[in-house]
């Protein structure tokens, strides 16, 4: 049994949307399979009409995605999202609707043993993620992300004299081809490093020296680089994230050192991920 970390609320709700989870709210068991489904076995009364109603945080009512509950038990119910369902990427909060007013669902246990070290098949045209996981106000969600293609980054190795990272990772519905590169791009602005990439098939690594990622600072105290790879000279770029496993929100679990950058040993470097997952490195001079 595994389950995946709190992660915090997005936005504030909308008008409208049911209460937060308490006491009396139905709770759902949640169980993931390999291809990016999701079964959640829900404890509610049954209703003609009910359902479980995704809804995506700061989304449209239309943009719902409704699925029909269907007993399996006294007082229990099943709902099923299929992966060949659509579900653009977001967070999205669940509500059982049907008897009443809407009702927020609280979290149960989670089944998410399909998802460790999952590795689909690289052919693959699109990747798609679904991971349930319990908000900081106790409401049952789903993070959702579909990539076509995908880079998925994998180990990250430190250079002896700390002054390189290197990253490795697999390419998901493309090939690695002449002229691949990783881009690293300043966020806010106008910036870019670009060093090759080694490997072949879909397998990629980058080794990122840190010392350009400071230059040219003038006096800022830290900036953010976005890794993006470019698997064939005039490819669209693609971006690099961590995707592939149990954890809706790897930036609380996955933490690195941090490097000092050239000769100065307050100016560090280190990788992280973003709060969509997404691999980014920071220069920071604190």
């Amino acid at each position: 049994m595994s389950s995946s970390p709190s992660s915090r609320s997005a936005t504030a709700r909308p008008t409208g949307s049911a209460a937060p989870a308490g006491a009396g709210s139905p709770c759902a068991d949640c169980t993931a399979d390999s291809a990016g489904g999701l079964t959640f076995d829900v404890s509610a009364a049954a209703a003609p009409d009910a359902a479980l109603v995704l809804h995506r945080t700061g989304g449209a009512a239309r943009d719902d995605v409704r699925l029909p509950l269907t007993p399996v038990s006294e007082g229990r119910l099943r709902a099923v999202l299929p992966s060949t369902v659509d579900l653009p990427e977001g967070r999205w909060e669940t509500r059982v609707h049907g008897g009443g007013a809407p009702a927020t669902v609280r979290p149960g246990l989670r089944d998410l043993r399909a998802l460790v070290d999952r590795t689909p098949d690289p052919h693959t045209e699109a990747v798609a993620v679904r991971i349930p996981y319990a908000t900081s106000d106790g409401r049952l969600a789903v993070r959702s992300w579909r990539r076509a293609p995908h880079a998925e980054a994998g180990d990250i190795v430190f250079a002896d004299d700390g002054r390189e990272i290197t990253f490795m990772g697999r390419l998901y519905g493309a090939q690695l081809g002449p002229g691949a590169f990783v881009e690293a791009r300043l966020r806010g602005e106008e910036g870019v490093h670009r060093e090759p990439v080694s490997g072949q098939g879909h397998d990629f690594a980058c080794t990122l020296p840190c010392a350009p990622l400071a230059e040219g600072r003038d006096g800022a105290a830290s900036r953010v680089w976005d890794l993006w790879l470019v698997a064939a000279e005039g490819t669209a770029p693609i971006r690099v994230a961590r995707l592939l496993d149990d954890i809706a929100e790897k930036q609380r679990v996955f933490t690195y050192p941090a490097l000092p950058v050239g000769d100065d040993p307050k100016t560090v470097a280190f990788p992280y991920y973003t709060l969509d997952n997404d691999l980014a490195v920071k220069v920071s001079t604190p």
